[in-house]
Formats: structure tokens, sequence, C-alpha cells
């Protein structure tokens, strides 16, 4: 329990991380299951919770995809359940709105280049991203031609 308590002062962690965290520290099958189960009971370790803070960390910090979100939310163990429950907080318009701010910024990092060229590499630039094709294509437009204004 020391052990775990420790892992937890830096950053809140999730079961997944908690249990190959302990597993390596080789203690007892056992032991680590309890001390999950423990932990989970006092509030500790909760991973719907890690979820929504990780989501709306992200989204404060940098425009992101909900793709990407939900590849690094399965990279920390996350049930599909935890994930789909967390990313409900990333709305269509948001989702649109952080596509739109990655856009501009590439339209401006790629002002020397032909038009067509500059489109095809802002296009991939969100793509990139985690943007689907349609939301990608909004935005390039949108920023593109904000910028030719």
């Amino acid at each position: 329990m020391d052990c775990a308590m420790r892992y937890l002062t830096a950053r809140d962690r999730t079961v997944s991380e908690m249990q190959t965290f302990l597993d390596g520290k080789e203690y007892g099958e056992a032991d680590v299951d309890a001390t999950i189960a423990r932990l989970s009971e006092l509030g500790l370790l909760d991973d719907r919770r890690y979820a929504k803070r990780f989501v709306e960390t992200r989204l404060a910090s940098k425009p992101i995809s909900r793709r990407h979100l939900f590849e690094q939310l399965k990279g920390h163990g996350l049930s599909d359940a935890d994930i789909d429950e967390a990313l409900a907080l990333v709305e269509e318009e948001t989702e649109r709105e952080n596509a739109l701010a990655v856009a501009q910024k590439f339209a401006r990092q790629f002002s020397g280049l032909e038009p067509e060229k500059r489109r095809e590499r802002v296009l991939l630039r969100l793509e990139a991203r985690g943007f689907s094709y349609d939301v990608s294509r909004s935005a390039a437009e949108i920023a593109l031609s904000e910028d030719a204004e």
C-alpha cells in the first residue's frame, strides 16, 4: 500500500497502470488485488474520473481530436465504456473548433506555398492529428479562406 501511495503522489493513475506498476515490483497477486481494491474503495483509483479529467485537461491545453483522445486513453488501459463516457464531453462543435484552430495554425505556417499544395499540407496535418476527413476539409476551407482575405 505504501508503494502504491507513493506512485499516486505524482499524478492520478488508472487501475491498469497501478496493476502494471505493482506487478513490476513483484508483489504477490493477492496483495496487488487487495491494494487496488482498497485504493478504489478510498476513491484514489477511479478510471471514470481519470478519463474525464484527462479529456478536460487535454482539451484545455491544446486542440485535439476525439480519435487522438481515444488512442491516448486506450494507452492508459481504460475500458471502452469509461473512454466513451469521457469522450461524450467532446461535442461536435468542440471537435470542429479544435480542427479549425489547428487548420489556422498550419495555414499560417504554410503561407509561402502555392494554394493547392498549402491546402494539401493543411489537410494532411489535420488528418494526422486524428480529425475526420469531413471535419478536416471544412476546417481547412475556412482557415484558408480567412487567410486569403
